[in-house]
């Protein structure tokens, strides 16, 4: 792949994983990153914010948390350090491009009408499609100077007694609270503290920083996290547009839940989610990579499709109003799986039958995962 262009649109956990398996292939790629630091959305959470997610569990495959982190669930800063680290190590770094916003992208050599007619993926089932297709990218540095850029791919974007006591238990159950990866963990000592009194219940929006609440009428969370509007203002065309993210009756049409089937040329990682997003993205970047490097070739686009909705089936049993929420939950195992068959790799990663049936499966299991 050394001659391939390949654009990645942020320096997440997503794009960091995507641009070092890249390396690994021989191929260069260009990681749009408009902050001028990486980490996404990890870089925009307060200081007070600790993973959620038990730290063996939050990893890369190749790359374990440092002996001085002992904490269950690190921090932020920690978090930080450890994707800089990661970054540093893997030579990432030097292909990031900090302060450059892609303000838009457009698919250009194939008209609308005959990628809308293709069975195959691309026209040919490959990752770079039959070669006539390829992305222009508007990308703005921190200038604000406009520059086009040629690319041909694309990649990156528990219940308990005490809940009822204080009316805190939601409406969905914990089955499709674990479909949809709405699970998390309560803070430490926090029914303790709701008991003696330490945590109140108060009028308004308290800042960080603050000591007495702001009052407000409405609150509006412009939190930013809308990753299908990320896509559809990304996208020129009003055909791929149309079809990016599905409908409000459908859920985010992804095959392997990262790949269009009727969009050539571009992969979305870190868009579905898991409740170990870290390991979970990476292995999709692995799987990526590897289809890019000739690995293997993806279904005709009408089988994808049909995979795509079995998903939707499923989501919309289990998880009910939540089945738009792109999440692998309870099925990460499953899902890692595929991703394996895909690679020609075993996807049973356990020594031995009896430690296949008991022990949990975590990052170190797909550390030594060599596609074929």
């Amino acid at each position: 792949m050394e001659k391939k262009r390949v654009a990645i649109v942020g320096a997440g956990v997503s794009g960091l994983a995507a641009c070092k398996h890249l390396l690994e292939r021989g191929c260069r790629p260009v990681v749009f990153e408009a902050d001028t630091v990486l980490g996404g959305m990890w870089a925009h959470t307060p200081e007070c914010t600790t993973l959620q997610t038990p730290r063996p569990m939050y990893q890369y495959s190749d790359f374990p948390w440092p002996d001085s982190v002992t904490e269950v669930f690190p921090g932020h800063r920690q978090v930080m350090d450890y994707l800089g680290a990661y970054a540093r190590h893997f030579g990432v770094l030097d292909c990031v491009r900090f302060g450059h916003r892609v303000l838009g992208m457009e698919y250009v050599g194939v008209g609308e009408e005959t990628v809308a007619a293709w069975e195959e993926w691309g026209g040919s089932g490959g990752a770079f499609g039959s070669g006539d297709g390829e992305w222009r990218l508007e990308v703005a540095n921190a200038d604000g100077h406009v520059q086009r850029w040629i690319f041909t791919k694309f990649a990156e974007s528990y219940y308990s007694i005490p809940m009822k006591k204080y009316d805190m238990v939601p409406d969905h159950s914990l089955f499709e609270a674990l479909v949809v990866c709405l699970v998390a963990i309560a803070p430490k000592d926090h029914y303790k503290r709701l008991e003696e009194g330490s945590i109140v219940r108060k009028e308004g929006v308290l800042l960080e920083g603050e000591s007495s609440p702001t009052k407000s009428d409405i609150v509006i969370f412009g939190t930013g996290y809308k990753g299908d509007e990320k896509i559809n203002d990304m996208l020129k065309s009003e055909y791929f547009g149309s079809i990016a993210v599905g409908s409000t009756s459908t859920t985010v049409p992804l095959y392997r839940e990262c790949i269009h089937p009727k969009i050539p040329q571009l992969a979305v990682l870190g868009y579905s989610e898991s409740l170990a997003n870290l390991y979970t993205t990476e292995i999709r970047a692995k799987w990526l990579t590897h289809f890019m490097d000739g690995g293997f070739r993806l279904p005709s686009i009408k089988a994808m499709q049909k995979d795509v909705l079995e998903w939707e089936k499923f989501m919309k049993r289990y998880s009910r109003g939540y089945f738009r929420r792109s999440c692998i939950g309870i099925l990460n195992i499953w899902y890692n799986d595929q991703l394996c068959k895909d690679m020609g790799c075993n996807p049973r990663r356990k020594n031995g039958f009896f430690t296949e049936l008991s022990e949990i499966y975590g990052p170190g299991d797909y550390a030594n995962l060599h596609p074929k």
